[in-house]
């Protein structure tokens, strides 16, 4: 009888000692995304925070963000699987949606050099931040990972790119000018 690895990891499976890594792979996928986006950030952009103007630094962020209506695909039918908890979709569609909203109010400030921008940009920033932090310990409570079919990608990669990102634009309003990190 010959050995194959695919053989030990079905039996793993049918006896339910692999589950724990399927289950936690979103979190392992989200870990490791924010860690690479940190480390671009660091290597990238945190260096050049004395050097660059806030609006060179602000505007390619505001623009990612503006594309966070797509968060909507948390309630758009046919993109997760049926039974994704609504204690989780519904705020993190609508979450992303006004972050989107904030973001490109704040982009149009920043653009304008408007007197609101600096309200506008902490009041983004930290919605967009509690939103980001509210959808993953929901998701995480209401056990909606395995429901996101399609959405997967958001929090896998999505997620960690916007985290690091606000956390650049929290140094730009507290006038980090040094190499953050």
């Amino acid at each position: 009888m010959t050995y194959r690895w695919y053989d030990a990891v079905g039996r793993a499976l049918s006896e339910g000692r692999l589950h724990t890594l399927s289950d936690r792979s979103l979190v392992i996928n989200l870990v490791a995304s924010t860690l690479v986006f940190y480390a671009a950030a660091r290597l990238y952009v945190l260096p050049q925070l004395g050097v660059w103007r806030d609006r060179t630094i602000l505007l390619p962020i505001l623009l990612l963000h503006s594309f966070r209506h797509l968060g909507l695909m948390f309630i758009a039918p046919g993109v997760t699987h049926p039974g994704i908890p609504v204690q989780f979709a519904y705020p993190a569609a609508l979450g992303d949606l006004i972050a989107a909203v904030l973001a490109f109010a704040a982009l149009v400030a920043v653009v304008r050099d408007h007197p609101a921008q600096r309200g506008l940009l902490w009041v983004f920033n930290v919605e967009g931040t509690l939103d980001l932090l509210l959808a993953t310990v929901t998701a995480t409570v209401f056990g909606a990972p395995p429901y996101m079919s399609a959405a997967y990608w958001i929090p896998a990669f999505w997620v960690p790119a916007l985290l690091v990102t606000h956390y650049i634009v929290f140094l730009v309003l507290l006038g980090v000018r040094r190499s953050a990190g």
